[in-house]
């Protein structure tokens, strides 16, 4: 089959890019930058130079594909950027999806985050629990924005979209703010790593 991937360089959309070849699949992975196309088209995907926050420059990339994997998204902790988080979170969500519908693409994921349903304060959330308080970053009321404002009403009309939650991701060649942590605690450096229950 083949496949188009947003954020395939990043954590979660490399990792996913390295099992669907694994697996035998062609993947078209969109890229903002010639040098990630250099090092993604090594491994034998086709990279298309585009960017979620321009749809159109998305269309030529995504002709022919039989899944969509949406994985980018904007994540700076700490930033107060909310321009470009709303430009690649909430418009980029919508300019992917709505090209999936236009092309008629049969199936596609979008990677969500359950940092929509921000503090529970112990509640156990399902697909009915919609939080409607004030976030803690900008990224996180983005990809509440991304998530309730234009997925799942996209899918409610019909969209062939699945929706994944993840709650933290990390592992080998991880770069995130949570991997430094781990990797600090490891050594001993800090006395606790935080952690769900």
């Amino acid at each position: 089959m083949h496949y188009f991937v947003t954020g395939a360089a990043g954590f979660v959309g490399r990792y996913l890019t390295s099992l669907l070849l694994a697996e035998g699949h062609a993947v078209t992975a969109l890229v903002t930058t010639r040098e990630r196309a250099r090092s993604l088209s090594d491994y034998g995907v086709r990279p298309h130079m585009g960017d979620v926050r321009d749809k159109e420059s998305m269309r030529r990339g995504m002709r022919g594909a039989e899944g969509v994997f949406h994985t980018a998204t904007w994540t700076r902790i700490g930033s107060r950027d909310r321009k470009t988080a709303e430009a690649v979170n909430v418009q980029g969500t919508r300019n992917v999806l709505e090209l999936v519908r236009e092309m008629h693409v049969p199936k596609a994921v979008y990677t969500s985050s359950v940092n929509v349903f921000s503090d529970t304060r112990g509640r156990r959330p399902d697909e009915s629990y919609r939080y409607e308080g004030k976030h803690l970053s900008i990224a996180d009321r983005t990809r509440w924005a991304a998530h309730y404002d234009v997925a799942v009403p996209m899918m409610r009309r019909g969209l062939p979209l699945v929706i994944v939650q993840p709650g933290e991701v990390y592992g080998p060649g991880d770069e995130s703010d949570t991997a430094r942590l781990l990797r600090r605690y490891l050594l001993g450096k800090v006395l606790f790593a935080p952690c769900s229950i």
